[in-house]
Formats: C-alpha cells, structure tokens, sequence
C-alpha cells in the first residue's frame, strides 16, 4: 500500500465513522500532495528529514507516508480499521444483502464531500446497482443548494457517468425543502424531470404540531414527491459513534401527528425514509412501527455526503430487521427500472 492509498483510505474511514469533516478533509489534502509528488519525491524528502515542511503534510499524516513507504501498513490506518468497523448481524444480513441502491445521496455539487463519480465508484464497489444523486434544493443555500441552471447542469454530467459507467445507473434526483407551507423548493418541470424525489424539512423545525402536520401532509401529497426524508428531524448524540440505544437527543424532534402523516404516506404512497446517518437514526422505532400499521412503503437510504458514509445502510437494515419490515415494501430492494417506474405512477394519481 503506497502512501496515497494509504491516505485515501484512512480519510475514507473518518468519513464513515463521522469523524469531525476538517480531519478527513487534512487527509484527504494529504492524499493529494502524496499523489502530485510521486514515490521518489517523498522518499527523497523522508530522507532529508524535511517531509513536513511540505505544506498540507503535518505530523500525522507524515507518519503515514514514512510507515507507507517502509513497507508497513500504517499504525493509524490499523487503528481506524477497527475503531471504524461497521458490524452486520446476521439477522440483519438477509435486509443489507436485499438492497440494490442508496435513494439519499449528497455529491460536491451541494454539500457533499466527493464528486459524483466519486461517489458512484464507491457505490459500485459496494454491490449496489444504482444510486440516486439527491443534492439539495435551491433555497437551502447554507448546503450550496442546486438552482435551476446548476440542477440541469447536474442532468447532464449524470448522463455521461451513466455512458461510462454502465451498467450501473446514477439516477437523478433531489432532497427537496419543505417549505413552510407545504410546498417543495423547485419548479414542477424540473421534478417532473427527475427520477426520485426526497422531500425533508429544513427549516422551522419546530412549529406548532397542527402546523407542522400540515406542512408534511401538503409536501407527500405533491405528485413529485416519492420519499419523505428523515421525519422527526431529531439529532442524536452518537454523532462519530455507532447507534447506541441509549443515545441523548441533542436537538429534539419536530412534533407532528404521525397517524395523520403516514396516512397520507400510504394514501399518496409515498416512502418512508429510514435515514441511516448515526447521529438521526430517523424515524424512532415507535414510528417504524406505526408507519408499518398503516402499511408505508420504507427507503433504507445512507443521507450520505462522504464515500465511507454509504456503508452506513447497514444501520438501516438493523432497524428493518428488527421491525421484520417486508423486503418488498423496501423501495431500493427494487431493480432500477422498477424504482423509476413506481416514482413515475404518482405523477397519474
């Protein structure tokens, strides 16, 4: 392992343990400069005791390139191997292997860490078939979100991945804001353009409960929206940790009557997100389980902006394992054909 690669994966690993962004980001930095000066270059400047005088190489980085280059495979790329492990039970097994893409998906074209073909690759690597590339809406503007330019400019990036890259498919999409009416932040042709739809509130989070109830059932009622993102908004404390059962809520969730919301979810069949980000874990068993009465349609989606993030489906497929959510009510179980097809039905309702 040479000493990018040896920095690629370590800032790949602090990406899927949620490590804070500015340390992955140093790696990630790192990387670069390793690649750009080659082998020699930084053998040469090991030597002469002047590797960290380089700018973009600092004390534990440069420790990685020296280890690299001996031959070793780094202590801290050992360390974060296993402190980064993403354990599968075998219960849950049966529900990670199901799934065939990630619906929920962030690239730097927002608020994402990694270029969409970046992203894909991983994707591939992983098993998946497809993806679903769901940068945010325009007036999310502390997310860089898409405007309307940008979005089509976005269309047409995807169509020469998918050229490249086939068979696998990057399917286009957006996380649309709720607004506070209920409406979804972008223009009806450019929905209706799009292959999958996720609708979330990033706002007010925490409007009265009458209000908020409405404001939901508004947005999964659109004929563009197919997925509603992460639902209760909540924020927990195992941000850079496994889900723990016991973790504190660090931003409480927005009150709504969840009978009435998944009712529409079923009425209008829109999918409920299973949001696999450690610190959401989003919804709470409790609304699992009333979303499963009312007999929603579940997405098991990573809400990813990084590439080790997209490993994070196996924390969705706990909770669907331990709910016995049916497989096929698990829209991304679904070939990509069929997902699309579904996402395109709603617009005739």
């Amino acid at each position: 392992m040479g000493p990018a690669e040896a920095l690629d994966r370590i800032a790949y690993l602090l990406d899927r343990m949620l490590a804070p962004a500015a340390k992955a980001r140093a790696f990630h930095r790192a990387r670069d400069i390793a690649a750009a000066l080659g082998e020699d270059q930084l053998r040469e400047l090991t030597h002469t005791g002047s590797l960290e005088d380089v700018p973009g190489i600092g004390k534990s980085t440069g420790a990685v390139i020296r280890e690299a280059l001996e031959g070793k495979r780094p202590s801290y790329l050992v360390r974060l191997e296993t402190e980064a492990a993403l354990p599968l039970s075998d219960q849950a097994r049966p529900w990670r292997e199901a799934l065939r893409g990630d619906c929920h998906v962030h690239s730097d074209w927002s608020d994402g860490g990694a270029p969409i073909e970046t992203m894909a690759r991983t994707a591939m690597e992983l098993g998946h078939d497809y993806l679903v590339i769901t940068d945010h809406s325009p007036r999310l503007t502390v997310a860089h979100g898409l405007n309307r330019d940008r979005l089509l400019d976005q269309l047409v990036q995807i169509e020469r991945l998918n050229d490249e890259l086939a068979p696998f498919r990057i399917l286009t999409g957006i996380e649309v804001d709720i607004l506070d009416d209920g409406q979804l932040d972008l223009d009806d042709d450019l929905l209706a353009r799009l292959d999958i739809v996720v609708a979330s509130v990033h706002s007010k989070l925490h409007m009265p409960a009458a209000q908020m109830t409405r404001r939901l059932v508004t947005a999964i009622a659109s004929p563009h929206t197919d997925i509603l993102g992460h639902c209760t908004n909540r924020k927990l404390s195992s941000s850079g940790e496994q889900p723990r059962s016991d973790a504190v809520l660090r931003r409480q969730p927005s009150q709504f009557d969840a009978e009435i919301v998944f009712a529409a979810c079923a009425k209008f069949d829109t999918a409920v997100e299973i949001n696999c980000r450690p610190e959401r874990q989003d919804p709470p068993d409790g609304l699992v389980a009333l979303a499963m009465e009312w007999g929603c349609k579940f997405a098991i989606s990573t809400d990813a902006h990084a590439p080790g993030q997209l490993e994070w489906q196996v924390y969705g497929s706990e909770k669907a394992s331990r709910h016995a959510i049916a497989l096929d009510q698990i829209i991304n179980t679904w070939d990509a054909d069929q997902l699309v097809d579904w996402a395109r039905s709603h617009a005739s309702q």
